[in-house]
């Protein structure tokens, strides 16, 4: 088969899309030795990669490059109104696997394979921008009716969407979990934004500052954790700052804690991986995860770890995590102080972080969507 492959997000300062389709394209790489791809940096009318060339690209010749685009005009244009040779200019593939919530119309021989990642743009109109909320809901909309297979991250997320689209034959449709792209030999490096923290000496949050992640939920765990404690450990934020800083910073000063966070900005792997590794534990008390890979990452390197019970999260985290009510501010501030001050109780969690992580695998992941790829190919096309 010949497989044209959505890489657009691959580049840099990856989100979750981005996450996916570049450990699944490194496992297919790895693995897959009987079909040929042509790579996408350029894919859809939604996102644009100003640099196509930092997007990934195995080596090999059964990896080709797909259309560029100068200008993202052009790029939208080529996508919104596909000319009469569209499937031709993309490499003339059997199977378009689009990974970035933009679903191409235009195709009439190809199969679409479609990753759906989350609705949470439907859930609460407060979780993300206007442009964001029409981009993904165009996206998911027209895979509801023109997809021809399905590519889920999550058990949750696919309930989810048949539930919202309930005639979309469940028979193309497949379950294809995340898995973490750190080891125990991965390479680490600290963040000069920590400072002097020592290992074991902070709290770790992972995820860009916006309102889904429930920030200030848990500002007020940590304050109530400060106050009934004494403890002053701080709390670290990796990621992106987000669009709603000006309100983060008048919560953390009305809670009087502005000077015991610590916002390091995006980081790199190594600087992720040695915060993972050296959290006295991790927070994630997000209120929707179409999937929640943070919490499998800080797991992969033995973090003890405390999030949500929301959504997706019980899936990723099983039995090995402390689950709690993103809305139970009390609730939060207690399974820190319970994971604080009990050393027996950490090394339990970390032990049952690093084997709940060992159940994730790229290679596992990749070989169920190679199956979907054979399956999708035995089937007629949807459109």
């Amino acid at each position: 088969m010949r497989i044209g492959f959505d890489v657009s997000q691959t580049g840099a300062g990856k989100a979750g899309c981005g996450y996916f389709a570049a450990g699944l394209l490194a496992a297919l790489a790895r693995g897959d030795t009987a079909n040929d791809y042509v790579l996408y940096p350029a894919f859809g009318d939604f996102f644009w990669e100003p640099r196509p060339k930092a997007c990934l690209r195995p080596a090999g010749s059964r990896f080709a490059q797909g259309p560029a685009f100068r200008r993202f005009t052009a790029q939208k244009r080529f996508f919104r109104q596909p000319p009469p040779d569209f499937e031709k200019r993309l490499g003339a593939p059997d199977i378009v696997h689009a990974n970035n919530f933009f679903c191409p119309t235009g195709l009439t021989t190809a199969r679409l394979v479609y990753t759906l990642y989350d609705l949470s743009f439907l859930e609460n109109p407060a979780w993300t921008t206007e442009g964001n909320r029409t981009g993904c809901f165009d996206g998911v909309f027209r895979a509801a009716g023109r997809a021809d297979f399905l590519v889920s991250i999550s058990d949750y997320s696919l309930k989810h969407f048949l539930k919202v689209f309930p005639k979309f034959p469940q028979d193309r449709a497949v379950v294809a979990p995340l898995a973490s792209r750190f080891t125990a030999t991965s390479p680490r490096g600290k963040p000069q934004a920590v400072g002097g923290l020592e290992p074991g000496a902070f709290w770790l949050c992972v995820g860009t500052i916006e309102p889904r992640k429930n920030h200030e939920r848990l500002f007020a765990a940590y304050a109530q954790w400060r106050r009934e404690t004494g403890g002053d450990m701080p709390l670290v934020l990796a990621g992106g700052k987000g669009w709603l800083m000006d309100d983060v910073a008048r919560t953390v000063k009305s809670l009087g804690i502005a000077d015991r966070l610590v916002f390091t900005g995006y980081v790199t792997d190594a600087e992720l991986a040695w915060l993972y590794a050296s959290c006295r534990a991790f927070l994630y008390p997000s209120l929707f995860e179409g999937f929640g890979l943070p919490v499998l990452e800080a797991m992969s390197l033995g973090a003890p770890v405390v999030c949500s019970d929301a959504t997706s999260l019980p899936e990723v985290a099983g039995e090995a995590a402390l689950l709690v009510d993103p809305l139970d501010v009390a609730g939060l501030a207690r399974a820190m102080a319970a994971v604080s001050a009990d050393a027996a109780l950490r090394e339990r969690l970390r032990a049952a972080s690093l084997a709940r992580a060992g159940l994730f695998s790229w290679e596992k992941t990749a070989a169920i969507v190679r199956g979907a790829y054979d399956r999708v190919m035995a089937m007629p096309r949807r459109a």
